[in-house]
């Protein structure tokens, strides 16, 4: 299946500045989902962010909290239940990065998916501390049947064709 920018949402997990310095290559996953997040906005792709126990972690990193047109604070590791009141209800396709990859974006990937929403991981675009929890949640989630992607696949997929009114913006922020 194909992703629809017009039937997604984007779903931005758990960016927080207590969480991200034990994130392998954090900088860079903060960097690719900004992209992805720049991308949902020019294609009007709602983006809804995550924060776990903000009390305590704090708020997303500023660069990711600007892109969400909304922001979801939660205990659970699995955020499918909080976020059924926000934008994400009027659509049916859930396109998810964050951090970490075994944990909250697993757990929220499969119960949008108990749910009924079509769920897609943007695999380079989701993190965790260790390369092999961060494997072994990305074969979890495809054996489970959630649709695994990249940045770009999302992109180009929201865009439809080339003659799409902002594909030279979306060109641009790929490059």
């Amino acid at each position: 299946m194909m992703m629809d920018a017009k039937n997604a949402s984007l779903v931005m997990i758990d960016y927080q500045p207590r969480l991200l310095p034990a994130i392998r290559h954090g900088q860079k996953l903060v960097a690719r989902s900004v992209t992805l997040g720049r991308i949902a906005a020019l294609l009007e792709v709602p983006v809804i962010g995550t924060e776990q126990s903000p009390d305590k972690l704090g708020e997303n990193v500023p660069s990711i909290r600007r892109l969400c047109t909304e922001t979801v604070a939660k205990h659970r590791f699995d955020a499918s239940e909080a976020l059924r009141a926000t934008a994400l209800a009027e659509r049916r396709q859930v396109v998810l990065c964050g951090c970490e990859a075994h944990v909250c974006v697993l757990q929220t990937a499969l119960g949008l998916q108990a749910l009924g929403f079509q769920v897609f991981v943007v695999e380079d675009a989701v993190g965790a501390r260790r390369q092999g929890d961060r494997s072994a949640a990305l074969a979890r989630l495809s054996q489970a049947g959630v649709t695994l992607v990249t940045l770009e696949m999302a992109a180009f997929e929201w865009l439809g064709d080339a003659d799409h009114p902002r594909f030279r913006e979306v060109q641009a922020l790929i490059k």
